[in-house]
C-alpha cells in the first residue's frame, strides 16, 4: 500500500507544479502579448524601456503608450528623460506631452531649461489657460498684448490733462516670457493693469492735452522706465501706443457740476432765510394780536374804574360830563383831520 501511495502523491505534485509552471507561462505569454509592441517600439527607438517597468506602469494606472511615446520623443531629439520622471510627472497631474514638447523647443532656440523646471511651469499654468509650452514659445517669439484687453468692456485707457481735456489711448506692450521666473509670478493681467496705471499717471501729469497729441511716445517712455514687468512672469520688450484721441472737458463738465452744486446750496440757503423771515413775521402778528388783546383788556377796566370813582365820591357828576365832553371834542377834532387828509 505504502508503495503504491508514494507515486501517487509524486504525480500529484508534479501535476501541480506543472499547473503552477502553466500560469506563468500563460502571464508572462499574456504580458508579453500585451507590451510586447510597447516594447519594441521603444527598443527600435532607442528608448528602451524594461519589461517590469511597463508592467509596473500598468499596476500603477499609468498609460505606458504615452510614458514609451514620450521617451522616444525626447530621445529622438537628443535629450534624455527616464521613464520613471515621465511617470512622476504624470502622476502629478502633468502634461507630459507638452512638457516634453517644451523643452524641446528650449533646446533647440538655446534656452536654459531643464526637466523639473519644465515640470514645474507646466504644473503652475495647470487651469489658467496657460501652458508651458506656451510659456517656451512665448520665450523665443515675443507676444504682443493689448492694452486694454480685447473683450474687458472698454476699448481705451482714458486719463485727464491738467488742463480738463480727457486724453483716450491704446497700447501694444510686446513681452516674452521669463522662464526664470514663471512660477508663482503674475501673468498678463497684472501687466495691462499696470501699463493702464502708467498711461493714466503720464496723461494726468502732462500740462496740456495738446503736448500729449504732439508725441505720444512720451508715454511708452515714461512707463517702460517704471520697471512695470517685475514680479511677473514675462520681460517688457516695449510699449507701443497704437491710438491716441481727445475725449470731453472734463474740466468743464466738473466745474459745471460745481457751479450747479453751489446754486444748490445757495438756493437752499435762501429758501431757509426765507423760512425763517416767514416765521418771524407770524410771530410779529402773534405778538400785535396779544398787545391788541392787552389794549382792550385795559379800555375794560376803564368803566369799571369810573363806577368805582363814583361810589368813591371820588369823580362828580360835573366832572363826568366835562370827561364826556373832552372826549366828544377830542373825536370831533379826530374826525375833521381824517377828513382833511383824505380830501
Amino acid at each position: 500500500m505504502t508503495s503504491i501511495t508514494l507515486p501517487l502523491a509524486l504525480a500529484g505534485w508534479q501535476l501541480g507544479a506543472a499547473a503552477i509552471l502553466g500560469l506563468i507561462l500563460l502571464i508572462g505569454a499574456l504580458i508579453m502579448i500585451t507590451f510586447f509592441s510597447i516594447w519594441l517600439r521603444a527598443l527600435l527607438s532607442g528608448a528602451a524601456v524594461g519589461f517590469p517597468t511597463l508592467v509596473a506602469m500598468r499596476l500603477r494606472g499609468v498609460p505606458a503608450s504615452l510614458i514609451v511615446d514620450a521617451r522616444i520623443t525626447s530621445v529622438k531629439a537628443g535629450i534624455e528623460i527616464s521613464a520613471n520622471d515621465l511617470e512622476a510627472h504624470y502622476l502629478a497631474e502633468g502634461n507630459v506631452i507638452q512638457t516634453v514638447q517644451a523643452l524641446i523647443a528650449a533646446d533647440k532656440a538655446n534656452i536654459a531649461l531643464d526637466w523639473q523646471r519644465a515640470c514645474a511651469i507646466d504644473l503652475a499654468t495647470k487651469g489658467t489657460g496657460k501652458s508651458v509650452l506656451e510659456a517656451v514659445r512665448t520665450s523665443i517669439n515675443p507676444k504682443v498684448i493689448e492694452c486694454p484687453a480685447a473683450g474687458g468692456g472698454r476699448s481705451t485707457i482714458d486719463g485727464v490733462a491738467k488742463d480738463g481735456i480727457q486724453v483716450k489711448a491704446r497700447a501694444r506692450v510686446t513681452v516674452r516670457s521669463n522662464l526664470d521666473n514663471y512660477v508663482g509670478s503674475a501673468l498678463e493681467e497684472t501687466i495691462i493693469a499696470r501699463v493702464g496705471e502708467g498711461i493714466v499717471t503720464t496723461i494726468g501729469s502732462a500740462d496740456s492735452y495738446k503736448s500729449v497729441l504732439e508725441s505720444p511716445d512720451s508715454i511708452s517712455k515714461v512707463v517702460l522706465q517704471r520697471g512695470l514687468d517685475v514680479g511677473t512672469a514675462f520681460e517688457i520688450l516695449s510699449i507701443d501706443i497704437a491710438d491716441v484721441d481727445v475725449g470731453e472737458n472734463i474740466g468743464a463738465q466738473l466745474q459745471e457740476s460745481q457751479a450747479e452744486a453751489d446754486k444748490n446750496v445757495a438756493q437752499a440757503k435762501a429758501e431757509m432765510r426765507r423760512a425763517a423771515a416767514v416765521a418771524l413775521e407770524q410771530e410779529m402778528k402773534a405778538r400785535v394780536e396779544e398787545m391788541n388783546a392787552k389794549v382792550v383788556e385795559a379800555e375794560a377796566q376803564v368803566p369799571l374804574a369810573l363806577a368805582e370813582a363814583f361810589r368813591s365820591g371820588n369823580l362828580g357828576v360835573m366832572d363826568y360830563y366835562r370827561l364826556n365832553n373832552i372826549k366828544a371834542d377830542t373825536d370831533m377834532r379826530d374826525s375833521i383831520s381824517k377828513g382833511d387828509e383824505k380830501s
